[in-house]
């Protein structure tokens, strides 16, 4: 039976553990240029020190404009990829995996002049209202999430992480109640997705797996429910995503549809994909509790756990977990006399 401490391969990608840690922007730039400072170097390498199986490094935007703020990473720039690789590089060291999530807030970039969208929909009253991008666009929007992509393989990356979850760009296009549009990329709502997976698939290294983020779920009172969200993960699956990441709402104000924020309330959505597309998931939602997050492991809700806010309160919280759930844990050589 698969547990936290074992190990779990997808492709190329050998992860010596369940234990993820999610993307979390930091929001840390210094020069508002995209490019990862000395507080994101600790932040992560002292992740992969404390027996993260897999980082996730936060949500890096294709171009300046894709940003949620000025702080927040990009790889637009062939200059932004030194500071990825020392980052990455570090990580590798300590016998973790790592990923960089690929983004575009979209009508979420809270410090574009003039954010774009698929729509001209704002989130709400107190955001900007978008402007509507062009069919051209759009598809050029697809070559900046490609050439993004060929930055992070160049920065040596383990795997790549699209958002497509959270109210962001390419959730945006595949949401029926944010995409009012007339063209091909309203006509199917899962084309804008299809083609930046099949974009970025096309730069991967062939035995490199892709992983989508999701939102399973909108919590606005019209948002789409589970069932939507399987047909479109179903069409990205077979685009090429190799793992979803399944996390819930964040496209708006939420509405009497959104869930109780209590430990695991999103697991039930990683196993209904899970079961539904017979593809590997990570599950997220409060897992910080080694306990459950080895019961979400071992019952096979999910294939790796997710761990944020835990993460950021402990480092550590890798070999922690495991240490309490099986009583033993592999430090570093430098901590072993600590266990």
């Amino acid at each position: 039976m698969p547990s936290l401490s074992s190990s779990f391969s997808l492709k190329g990608l050998q992860l010596k553990n369940r234990v993820v840690m999610p993307p979390m922007c930091q929001y840390s730039v210094e020069a508002k240029d995209g490019i990862p400072t000395d507080w994101h170097f600790v932040h992560y390498v002292s992740r992969a020190v404390g027996g993260t199986g897999l980082i996730i490094m936060e949500m890096t935007d294709v171009e300046p404009d894709g940003r949620i703020t000025d702080y927040d990473l990009g790889l637009w720039s062939d200059d932004q990829i030194p500071a990825f690789r020392r980052i990455i590089q570090e990580v590798q060291k300590y016998g973790a995996k790592i990923g960089i999530q690929i983004a575009h807030a979209g009508r979420k970039a809270e410090d574009a002049e003039i954010p774009v969208g698929p729509s001209n929909i704002p989130v709400s009253p107190e955001f900007k209202t978008p402007r509507a991008l062009t069919t051209d666009e759009v598809k050029a929007m697809v070559v900046k999430f490609k050439e993004a992509a060929v930055r992070a393989v160049e920065a040596g990356v383990d795997t790549i992480e699209l958002h497509g979850a959270h109210g962001y760009l390419i959730h945006q296009f595949h949401s029926p109640a944010i995409n009012n549009r007339t063209d091909e990329y309203g006509q199917d709502l899962a084309r804008f997705g299809v083609e930046i997976i099949q974009a970025v698939k096309s730069v991967m290294p062939e035995n490199m797996p892709l992983i989508m983020r999701i939102s399973a779920v909108e919590y606005m009172d019209e948002g789409y429910d589970l069932g939507h969200s399987i047909e479109i993960s179903r069409r990205y699956k077979e685009a090429g995503v190799d793992m979803f990441h399944v996390s819930s709402g964040g496209e708006g104000p939420s509405g009497s549809r959104k869930p109780g924020n209590y430990p695991g309330y999103q697991v039930p959505m990683a196993r209904a994909i899970k079961l539904a597309l017979s593809v590997p998931v990570i599950a997220v939602g409060i897992l910080e509790d080694a306990k459950l997050a080895e019961a979400t492991v071992a019952n096979e809700d999910a294939d790796l756990v997710g761990v944020a806010r835990g993460m950021l309160r402990d480092p550590y919280w890798a070999a922690h977990a495991i240490r309490e759930t099986t009583g033993q844990v592999a430090a570093p050589r430098q901590y072993e006399r600590a266990y």
